[in-house]
């Protein structure tokens, strides 16, 4: 059974620049059981205030820019139904963490980015400009090559708000797709880009990343993938260099 009316709490950036951030609720009509988050804040747009500011474009989860945190918990406004998160019939949504706001639930995600740019800045495929061949190594890392970098990941883990400088979990996971290619020629580079206390083994495998990616990506699994292969290349490097 439908809930007449739903009350949408929304963390508002301030309106002075000595003032700070507030809830402000907004008394919402729930028109459909397929109804989203995103439905409910474009309501509350355009019926209750045109002056809020949050992000969206494809509506179908392909695109990542509408990534909120819907009580207490990062997701995807246009793929996050109202009637699995209503509770007690109040809905919470605040901009992802981690990440400057720029205003309400917008945030600037140029630093996400950038870390995700920074940890294989350089890639040479064998073959380039020829049609893909799905060898067995681009099998294995095909789930992980579906990362949208929407940055809810980003935002759920601990361990970029304990450490700035992390690289942080889907730009392991590009870094990880980066170095099992087998057709990146420069393939090793990337593992002296995350081999650090600021990359790879800053990760405590906590997988809040893996709860909150909307692809269904472990990027958990990945970083342990890659933890592995710098493991083995080390060891592979020392045996040659101590014959």
């Amino acid at each position: 059974m439908l809930t007449e009316t739903i009350s949408l709490s929304i963390k508002r950036s301030p309106s002075e620049p000595t003032a700070t951030d507030a809830w402000r609720q907004y008394s919402v009509p729930v028109i459909a059981a397929s109804m989203s988050v995103l439905d409910a804040l474009m309501w509350a747009q355009r019926n209750a205030d045109p002056s809020l500011a949050f992000r969206s474009a494809c509506r179908v989860g392909m695109c990542g820019t509408c990534g909120v945190a819907v009580n207490g918990r990062e997701g995807l406004a246009c793929r996050t139904l109202v009637s699995r998160v209503i509770g007690d019939g109040e809905i919470r949504v605040e901009p992802v963490r981690h990440v400057p706001v720029v205003r309400d639930l917008v945030t600037d995600m140029s630093s996400f980015h950038a870390k995700a740019q920074a940890v294989a800045p350089n890639t040479e495929y064998a073959g380039a400009g020829t049609p893909g061949v799905f060898t067995d190594s681009r099998q294995a890392i095909q789930a992980q090559r579906e990362c949208i970098y929407c940055g809810l990941c980003y935002s759920a883990c601990s361990i970029v708000g304990l450490d700035p400088g992390f690289a942080g979990p889907a730009a392991l996971n590009r870094a990880f797709v980066a170095a099992s290619d087998d057709r990146n020629e420069l393939a090793d580079d990337v593992l002296g880009h995350v081999a650090n206390e600021h990359g790879l083994w800053r990760c405590h495998d906590l997988y809040e990343c893996t709860a909150v990616c909307p692809k269904g990506i472990s990027p958990t699994l990945a970083i342990q993938r890659l933890k592995r292969r710098v493991t083995t290349h080390k060891l592979k490097r020392a045996f040659r260099i101590g014959r």
